[in-house]
């Protein structure tokens, strides 16, 4: 307990500055002083306690929050709204009364642009524009809405013997806005969603509608050339962070009226914008109710990239294989729809999804199907040796070298123990050192500057890799197996696919470092199970292999030369799967069916 004494004691050099500059601090302190003093029923202390009153009097005032109480001011415009009760919100015919409704839900931002102005009818009719500081074409604002409407309407009223007519919302629509893309409404909600997403929202005084004027602006990039996808022929041009321009891009190449892309918003909080885009006729109809259904069912406050839908419309949420397919290219993207598959843009992202994806998609570029078939069957080999080299190198090494050296030559043999001669750890500690320094420097590469990004990488694994062979901690054999591990690792097409395969690698070596060659064996057993059970919407993951469907093996293991693969995937495309008439095969003059037919 406090008595009065120590608060009389306290000198009002410093209780008055500590009351100016921190009232609320101060008024929290003066209270329990205070409360404590009554507490205590001394005599004397009424008129001490008055002063205190006095004092946190002026505290409070000082000290108060924004919205508890007293003289209103911007801050309290800043209340939480729901959808649900934004839609109960109803647009009144009194201007004043929408525009306080607008501050009330949209005040306090500095970005929000109220301009107010005068409709020249029945003497002057109050109206107003709301939109979003830089989300506007402000070119087309002036040009097209405010000049019309303020200088050029008195003119067409003149000439126009009616008048506007009882709608007045009606006459600005037809006859005065000159813009393409505009819609009436009288949903409040409706208002607030079309403002944050760069539309411009015409009020006008007397109206229990408003006008919403599709004038967005957003600031983007140019159509910049792909950097995750590189290619040395084929298409250059890569997808932005705008659904707009991605849409665009697809439409550039797929100039089919059955192309159909519709709109879906998801996140309750950034209502971030996802075009589902596939051509009808060649898709199953029930892919397209599946990715739907799964969209919809999405309740989460913002998706600000393609991974956050990925994770919740998945099959099996705890696989570390990609079960989604994702790309930069609009090429990539266009071939896929063409087999009957569906794409999701998502504003924000350059990043494309496509569903259904398969393990042998995930290791095809779109340059297999521009070079020569027989090169693209070669890079589709070789990139299938460096999975296996990439997976299970590493733990080859572990196995038989700790269980297995009589599998290993002679000479080899004792080349490989004279280097291990002088190492003080066993295999897996040192392939699990090295293979985790080598991730941690491709990691560093990546998260640095682009500047000096690569170099650390590539100086920092050569420095390392000689420093640790020469201080003895690991063998010149060891740093060989990560480096043509890590070089393996680098063919993979798709970043997520060797992101899971670089991810499984550590405990395939643990496998080896328990049971030799078995527990490889076991581990690789263990994945293809796993494989076996994926499904992508449906889709066997390890399809067209098991099971087994001999018509599609020639786009898998090779590429067969296009005249040859004249059908799309049976699993995405039930009804219309062929894709080109028969007889393509090229031959010369004289040797083509149809001329053998005259």
């Amino acid at each position: 307990m406090f008595k009065i004494s120590r608060w009389v004691s306290l000198d009002i050099t410093i209780t008055f500055p500590l009351l100016y500059f921190f009232p609320r601090g101060a008024h929290y302190i003066l209270e329990l002083f205070a409360g404590q003093t009554i507490l205590k029923q001394q005599r004397g202390t009424l008129p001490l306690l008055g002063l205190l009153s006095f004092l946190l009097k002026k505290a409070r005032i000082r000290g108060a929050r924004p919205g508890d109480g007293g003289k209103p001011d911007d801050t309290q415009y800043r209340a939480t709204y729901t959808d649900e009760e934004l839609r109960e919100i109803t647009v009144s015919s009194q201007i004043e009364e929408n525009l306080a409704q607008v501050r009330r839900v949209l005040g306090g931002s500095v970005d929000i642009v109220i301009r107010e102005l005068v409709i020249p009818v029945a003497g002057g009719t109050r109206g107003a524009v709301v939109y979003l500081d830089d989300h506007v074409d402000r070119l087309v604002l002036n040009q097209n809405i405010m000049r019309p409407i303020m200088l050029d309407m008195p003119a067409l009223l003149k000439d126009n013997q009616g008048g506007p007519g009882p709608d007045l919302i009606r006459f600005l629509v037809d006859r005065v806005l000159a813009v393409t893309e505009v819609h009436i409404n009288r949903d409040f909600d409706r208002l607030v969603i079309d403002v944050l997403s760069g539309a411009a929202v015409l009020l006008v005084n007397g109206e229990s509608s408003f006008i919403s004027i599709d004038i967005k602006k957003y600031p983007h990039r140019d159509v910049p050339e792909t950097e995750s996808e590189n290619v040395v022929r084929g298409p250059k041009e890569a997808f932005t962070e705008s659904i707009a321009t991605n849409t665009a891009l697809l439409r550039s190449r797929v100039r089919n009226p059955n192309l159909v892309i519709e709109a879906i918003t998801i996140g309750t909080a950034t209502r971030t914008s996802v075009a589902m885009a596939y051509i009808r006729g060649i898709v199953n109809p029930d892919l397209v109710t599946e990715v739907k259904q799964r969209l919809n069912r999405i309740n989460i406050d913002g998706v600000l990239e393609g991974g956050y839908l990925e994770e919740f419309i998945q099959d099996n949420p705890y696989s570390p294989f990609p079960q989604l397919g994702n790309t930069e290219r609009p090429d990539r993207v266009v071939s896929t729809l063409l087999q009957g598959r569906v794409a999701l843009f998502i504003d924000g992202t350059p990043f494309v999804l496509w569903m259904p994806a398969r393990f042998s998609d995930l290791l095809q570029t779109p340059e297999d199907y521009y070079q020569h078939y027989i090169v693209g069957t070669a890079i589709r080999w070789l990139r299938y040796g460096g999975l296996f080299f990439s997976l299970a190198l590493p733990s080859m090494y572990v196995a038989v070298t700790t269980f297995h050296q009589e599998m290993i030559p002679t000479k080899l043999l004792i080349s490989l123990a004279a280097a291990r001669e002088g190492v003080p750890f066993p295999a897996v500690v040192e392939a699990l050192l090295m293979e985790a320094t080598f991730e941690a420097l491709r990691e560093a590469g990546i998260r640095l500057p682009r500047a000096v990004g690569q170099a650390v990488s590539i100086v920092g694994a050569l420095v390392i890799g000689q420093a640790a062979v020469s201080a003895g901690i690991v063998s010149p054999l060891m740093v060989i197996v990560v480096a043509v591990t890590g070089i393996a690792s680098f063919t993979f097409p798709t970043y997520s696919f060797g992101l899971a395969i670089r991810v499984l690698r550590f405990p395939l070596m643990l496998f080896s470092a328990t049971l030799g060659l078995f527990g490889l064996m076991t581990g690789i057993l263990l994945l293809l199970i796993h494989l076996l059970s994926l499904r992508s919407f449906g889709a066997p993951y390890l399809s067209p292999i098991a099971p087994l469907n001999p018509s599609e093996l020639k786009d898998v293991l090779v590429r067969a030369p296009w005249w040859e693969m004249d059908t799309r995937p049976r699993e995405f495309a039930k009804d219309n799967w062929v894709r080109q008439a028969p007889g393509m095969k090229p031959a010369p003059p004289g040797d083509r069916q149809e001329d053998k037919k005259d």
